[in-house]
């Protein structure tokens, strides 16, 4: 790839890490539909890429909120664990996928479904969030391990970070405080990204340049992201931006069927 490639690889981790440092996602939903059409990664580079750029955002993310003290390191340590399990699960049911590229556009366009409707629902009709005070995560390990096998299993097959769902489910399920859920969220999912990169890596589907560029934007995107969360109404944000997962999740489902939108 030539070096204006990388320079725009290295402006979409930025704008990436930025949104996701706002909205708790760590990036992981705007990079990998833009490497997947705006570059034209097949589907298996395009969640082995984003999956190995995403380490750099959750590291940098965890390291972050451990020192500002939200994150609940008893439930980072179930999840991640467990997490790591669905993540091998996961990989192996990839690796079996990978001649199949419309499947994977398949599966990842349902999984943006998700991310799209939570945002639209919550930029539109959640007026406070729900979380209870306090600095842990409620709930007992067994729950939590559960968790982390689904998002790490999912995580093997379609490349997007925890933060997508890990967040939503911290906050609605165990009623987590919003921050906590965040911290925690970036914390449990550094072990599933460094195992599910690792696979990929051997299964041969990741462009590292591509992954090491954008990731290093998006670490750097996810601490100006986070300083702008008292500047910026996330519920505008979220609305915008779940409309614009919706477009993608569309286009990802219609192009199984050979429709290009």
């Amino acid at each position: 790839m030539s070096l204006i490639t990388y320079v725009v690889l290295f402006i979409v981790g930025i704008v990436a890490g930025i949104v996701g440092g706002l909205l708790g996602t760590g990036g992981c939903a705007l990079m990998l539909p833009t490497v997947r059409f705006g570059f034209d990664f097949s589907p298996a580079f395009a969640v082995g890429t984003t999956i190995t750029a995403v380490i750099f955002t959750a590291g940098a993310g965890a390291i972050k909120h451990i020192r500002m003290g939200n994150v609940d390191k008893s439930t980072a340590l179930w999840v991640g664990i467990f997490g790591v399990i669905g993540v091998i699960v996961g990989s192996l049911v990839f690796g079996y996928l990978m001649p199949y590229g419309e499947v994977i556009d398949l599966i990842v366009g349902l999984a943006f479904i998700w991310t799209a409707l939570r945002m639209l629902y919550e930029g539109l009709f959640v007026k406070a969030p729900p979380g209870a005070e306090g600095r842990v995560v409620p709930g007992g390990g067994g729950g939590k391990g559960v968790l982390g096998t689904i998002i790490g299993f999912l995580t093997g097959i379609i490349g997007l970070g925890g933060g997508y769902a890990l967040v939503p489910s911290f906050i609605y399920f165990f009623r987590s405080p919003v921050k906590i859920a965040i911290g925690t969220s970036m914390a449990s999912f550094i072990s599933m990204a460094v195992v599910g990169s690792a696979f990929k890596m051997y299964q041969g589907v990741v462009n590292i340049p591509a992954a090491v560029i954008m990731g290093v934007g998006a670490a750097i995107g996810a601490v100006y992201g986070a300083g702008l969360v008292a500047k910026i109404k996330a519920a505008t944000l979220k609305t915008l931006f779940g409309l614009l997962f919706l477009y993608v999740s569309l286009k990802y489902i219609f192009l199984y069927f050979g429709v290009h939108i």
